[in-house]
């Protein structure tokens, strides 16, 4: 299968510049994953979409302020975008300019409140960064870091909570797990209230998620690797809903992969956490999940591949055609779907 087969054309005034002024006001096309049939909604109407014995899985990652801005030693702006802790104050990294931060390279931000040295060089220009500061360096980074938005968003975001879920409390990320945006505490409170269960799980969003598919057939394409966790509570609750005839549904492909991972054959759960690079694609056998919950994704990107792996390609290409002349909201800050079987 070749990746050109997942292209669609998308007005560019279609992507989502800001959030929505309410959270759960945003659209929410239903598609049956069986029939391909849709309907149009709004996602404050998910709750009437699941039943109680449900079970709605969240990826609880929270964003970290990773993009740094600051000066070289020879007093050139710098850009530092952290990707991965490596331990003992490194950190990888995409910088720019990227030729003008070798090895050896000093860097300074918010008037030295921290500083760094380039230790390393690696891969697609990646680099090696060791940090000083004095104090917490998550609470450095809230001081001095922006939020590392998509580069397609070009609009600043006033509130940086806006780029959170509700749920959101382990730090880690470098893009947010947008399918949750949609959420407020009244919307779980009434999903709750309904019976189903809310399952807390993490995956911390690397930027390799949306890095593009440059490989012509989608099997050589290499995914990047995220750290994932399955609590033994969410592994019980898991399989306490598969026992009694629940659903499972996902909130997100990042919950979604995390789930996949983990899950054995039979589709049953135990407690577990480590490093995934699982790319989900169209012949993909799922083993863990009923339902998704997940917001319109790039063109030819692994995510969009994903959703067609669960809904088929030719039902997912045709909602995202209606979706266009529907004139929803794409991408990060946009609008979702929720997919599954017999819920149109």
């Amino acid at each position: 299968m070749r990746t050109s087969d997942f292209y669609y054309d998308l007005p560019p005034e279609l992507i989502a510049q800001t959030p929505l002024e309410r959270r759960d006001g945003s659209r929410l096309l239903t598609l049956d994953r069986e029939t391909g049939m849709t309907a149009h909604h709004h996602f404050y109407d998910l709750p009437g979409f699941l039943h109680a014995g449900d079970c709605l899985v969240l990826n609880d990652s929270r964003v970290i302020p990773a993009r740094l801005l600051g000066r070289r030693s020879t007093g050139g702006a710098a850009e530092v975008l952290l990707l991965r802790d490596k331990g003992e104050g490194a950190w990888e990294c995409l910088t720019r300019p990227a030729r003008k931060c070798r090895v050896g390279t000093v860097l300074s931000f918010g008037e030295d409140a921290l500083t760094a040295v380039v230790v390393g060089e690696g891969e697609e220009g990646k680099r090696l960064v060791r940090f000083q500061y004095e104090g917490i360096f998550l609470e450095v980074l809230e001081r001095l870091g922006k939020m590392p938005l998509p580069p397609y968003i070009k609009e600043e975001l006033n509130d940086g909570e806006r780029y959170q879920t509700v749920y959101s409390r382990v730090s880690g990320s470098a893009a947010a797990p947008t399918a949750g945006l949609h959420f407020t505490e009244e919307l779980l409170g009434e999903i709750e209230d309904k019976g189903v269960r809310l399952v807390r799980v993490t995956l911390h969003v690397g930027l390799g998620t949306f890095r593009p598919v440059k490989a012509e057939e989608i099997a050589e394409h290499q995914m990047h690797s995220e750290f994932c966790s399955l609590p033994a509570a969410a592994a019980q609750a898991l399989n306490e809903t598969r026992s009694n005839g629940g659903r499972i549904i996902c909130v997100g492909t990042t919950s979604c992969r995390t789930l996949e991972t983990f899950a054995r054959a039979d589709g049953s759960f135990e407690a577990a956490s480590g490093w995934t690079d699982i790319f989900i694609y169209p012949g993909y056998r799922f083993k863990a999940i009923d339902a998704l919950v997940t917001n319109f994704h790039l063109p030819e990107s692994t995510l969009l591949m994903l959703v067609s792996a669960f809904a088929g390609r030719e039902h997912v290409l045709r909602a995202y055609q209606e979706a266009v002349r529907e004139r929803y909201r794409f991408f990060s800050f946009g609008d979702a779907m929720f997919i599954g079987s017999g819920i149109v």
